[in-house]
């Protein structure tokens, strides 16, 4: 793929106010002459004007007029800049599906001039450039857990937080390309009337999709404040060269009579089973219908709208396999007409079933009908560390046996390759992406345990040096393979979330970093440091790719809890002829036939060094108990 460097030049500011002008969904556009609202609603709305953003009667109510099949107007002639408003059909009020500014909670839009939004230099701001997807390293993050006791930080629990020198500064050292934002539009559980010390919530619970989360601004009140500090973390991210991924979270809403979906076009946006009940196929009550032109083209128009206003480099969709593949793919068409480095992936599963047939759901199993978007590896993560499941249920890492062949396809990205028996993998009985791009590489998520409360919870009797041990020979998996590597936030410094599987509103003391254990555990941070530097440095382990793959990389012969691969004849290039990686998870030392020559060390024993730990013969090698080996010819 090209190297795409994308910066908001005047030309590209034109194309967006192009775009924008035929926008059905710009419900409020904004003119010092005049304002002009539009809705697609069944019946006619009113307008309710209002001077506050969350107090207050209207100060006035006005009737929208028909100007097509579901689709109504409103022009408000004078400057109405700074007053707010809603449609209401008679259920209820609501600032529409797409408001773009809404006051604190939400629950009323409001009018602003964007452009009055923009930081310094905006229009200048570039997206790093990116020549693979494989080249990437994302690290997915909460606002609050990353900046609220992060020391030296200004801004704790905000967006300016996580965009100030002392936390890029950080990124950088660490390497990380990409950074994964949890849910950060405007959603339901928090009262963002609560300014200091707020519940918790990851955000999986959306309100206004295409508004920035207030309680992360310095002032939610003020509309335009928390679209401002949006943008100027993305800046201070794209200055550090670090992406920005934003979690959405298209496939259902916090509830459905209260939702916008709902108040605005009753039971249209949700799918619903065949005796009328809704369906159910996210686990939170509701499911939205991307098959119906109005949700598809509502997705098309937000995620676009993501790029153009707020520069976003990715998009990670929650319960991907709730969408369908037509969506999907519409989005990923539109999104290549913008930059096809923007990343695009999803979780290829739903947490119940959905009112749609499942052959023509986004699924993991149907990720070859996806070009250029990607999915989670439940196979490789559930390989290394045990089933979703059950806590208390190792693998690989426990030392466990039956997990081999699942952790090779997750080596080799989920791909077709002679080497793996597809009769032995977990939960993939035939391969499932067409390039190793398509496939999320990880070991643990904000979902479920983090990697170390799993490690605890599934070997018994397991102490800290074992703890770490495993910990790094996890990531060296993760890093290792042909996917694109992800991680939690805090992994890096041993994070553990006091053995809590599911933290979304536990509070900030079991969610926060606890920056202290980057002094208590700094080999730790060094091995992931190097780990991450030593993919980037190395392209054989990032060869984006299938046939590639397939050429240069081959399996030594499996052992119990033990796999080894080969990258060979410079793969992708690369500067090291032949490059073997043996993953020991066996609490002995384990022998490993490997091809004679003259081999350089660069990983053993908790430590690596791309200038050589020392040197090694071929033939029979000794690998160290739960750790892995790296050398090359």
């Amino acid at each position: 793929m090209k190297i795409r460097m994308f910066c908001m030049t005047a030309l590209a500011a034109a194309m967006i106010q192009t775009v924008r002008a035929q926008d059905v969904f710009n419900e409020m556009s904004y003119s010092p002459k005049q304002t002009v609202f539009k809705l697609n609603a069944p019946t006619c709305p009113v307008v309710r004007l209002y001077n506050d953003g969350m107090k207050g009667k209207a100060v006035k109510t006005l009737k929208m007029k028909r100007a097509g099949k579901d689709l109504w107007t409103l022009y408000v002639k004078g400057d109405l800049r700074g007053k707010f408003y809603t449609f209401d059909l008679g259920k209820g009020e609501t600032p529409g599906v797409f408001a773009k500014a809404v006051g604190v909670n939400g629950n009323r839009g409001a009018v602003i001039n964007l452009r009055s939004t923009d930081p310094e230099g905006w229009q200048n701001d570039c997206r790093p450039a990116l020549h693979s997807a494989a080249d990437q390293v994302i690290y997915e993050m909460h606002v609050r857990d990353f900046t609220h006791s992060a020391p030296g930080i200004s801004h704790p629990d905000k967006f300016l937080g996580v965009g100030e020198p002392v936390s890029t500064d950080y990124l950088k050292r660490l390497g990380v390309t990409a950074v994964h934002l949890l849910p950060s539009f405007d959603y339901a559980s928090v009262d963002e009337t609560i300014q200091h010390n707020p519940p918790y919530n990851w955000g999986y619970d959306p309100k206004n999709y295409n508004v920035p989360e207030g309680s992360y601004s310095t002032d939610p009140y003020r509309p335009d404040v928390r679209i401002r500090e949006f943008k100027q973390m993305v800046q201070a991210l794209h200055k550090a060269g670090i992406r920005v991924i934003l979690d959405v979270v298209y496939n259902h809403t916090f509830d459905i009579q209260h939702s916008n979906f709902q108040l605005t076009y009753p039971d249209y946006y949700y799918r619903k089973n065949a005796d009328g009940t809704f369906s159910n196929g996210s686990g939170c009550g509701n499911e939205t219908a991307s098959e119906k032109p109005l949700m598809r083209k509502f997705m098309l128009e937000s995620v676009k709208y993501w790029i153009n206003e707020y520069h976003i480099d990715g998009f990670r969709f929650d319960l991907m396999g709730i969408h369908d593949i037509e969506t999907m793919n519409e989005i990923r068409a539109e999104v290549n007409k913008i930059d096809p480095t923007i990343y695009i992936y999803g979780e290829g599963w739903s947490a119940g079933s959905c009112a749609y047939p499942q052959e023509k759901l986004a699924m993991k199993a149907h990720t070859a009908q996806l070009p250029g978007i990607a999915a989670f590896s439940d196979d490789m993560r559930d390989a290394l560390r045990g089933p979703f499941s059950d806590d208390r249920k190792g693998a690989f890492l426990a030392g466990v046996p039956g997990e081999e062949e699942s952790l090779k396809f997750g080596i080799v990205g989920a791909i077709a390759h002679p080497d793996v028996d597809m009769s032995k993998v977990n939960y993939s009985k035939e391969p499932w992406a067409v390039q190793p791009t398509q496939q999320i590489s990880y070991v643990s998520c904000h979902d479920d345990m983090c990697l170390t409360d799993r490690l605890r919870a599934s070997v018994p009797g397991i102490q800290d040096d074992e703890l770490i041990r495993l910990d790094l020979l996890a990531q060296t998996a993760v890093f290792t393979s042909q996917g694109v590597p992800f991680i939690l936030s805090g992994e890096e410094m041993l994070r553990n979330k006091q053995g809590v599987h599911n933290s979304f509103n536990s509070p900030i003391d079991i969610n926060a970093l606890n920056w202290a254990q980057l002094k208590e555990y700094p080999q730790v941070f060094a091995y992931y440091q190097k780990l991450i530097r030593l993919r980037k440095n190395h392209p054989a382990f990032r060869l984006g790719d299938a046939a590639l793959v397939r050429k240069h990389l081959r399996f030594l012969p499996v052992k119990s809890c033990l796999v080894g691969f080969v990258l060979q004849n410079h793969a992708g290039g690369d500067t090291w002829n032949n490059i073997i990686v043996i993953l020991n998870a066996n609490r002995e030392p384990r022998e490993v036939a490997i091809p004679t020559g003259n081999y350089t060390v660069v990983a053993c024993d908790e430590r690596i060094d791309e200038q050589g730990l020392g040197q090694m013969q071929g033939g029979i090698v000794t690998v160290d108990a739960q750790s892995a080996l790296i050398l090359h010819d």
